[in-house]
């Protein structure tokens, strides 16, 4: 059985993001579609279209949300060794041309908000960042060009 990494913050997330979808989502698109369906006509009624279209939305988003708090695997960043960087950790990182300093935290897909300072593990820097002990080299082709990162410190 496939493992989902992620930490206990977005796991929490996940598990009120469901919690929602079922309460109060999935309660209001029902609703929506009785009341458009009282309108008559289904075939020119585009409320009733549209109300479809979010129920599909929120049906699927509760089947994908629910595989992944059951296949989840959650890792507690207080907890992990700080000798090499691996999920949930939080990286120091310095760009080597502009010294310019950065903090990342590498999680999950469903986690990563860059204006937070969290990078998805999948991303092209969380994947260069993955394994790497401080003081390493971190090179990454990003799309204004090549950039090189020192792993200054595993926080």
């Amino acid at each position: 059985m496939e493992k989902i990494p992620i930490t206990r913050e977005g796991y929490e997330t996940l598990k009120r993001e469901l919690e929602r979808l079922k309460a109060v989502d999935r309660p209001a698109t029902i609703k929506a579609i009785e009341e458009a369906r009282a309108h008559g006509d289904l075939s020119e009624n585009a409320e009733y279209d549209a109300a479809k279209d979010r129920q599909g939305f929120i049906e699927g988003r509760i089947s994908e949300i629910g595989y992944k708090i059951s296949h989840a695997m959650v890792i507690d960043p207080e907890l992990l060794s700080k000798d090499k960087a691996v999920f949930g950790c939080r990286v120091l990182l310095e760009n080597t041309d502009t010294g310019e300093e950065v903090e990342y935290q590498i999680v999950g897909t469903d986690e990563s908000d860059i204006s937070k300072g969290k990078i998805s593990v999948s991303s092209p820097l969380g994947q260069a960042i993955i394994g790497k002990k401080p003081g390493a080299v971190v090179m990454l082709n990003a799309p204004g060009g090549r950039r090189q990162y020192e792993l200054v410190e595993i926080l």
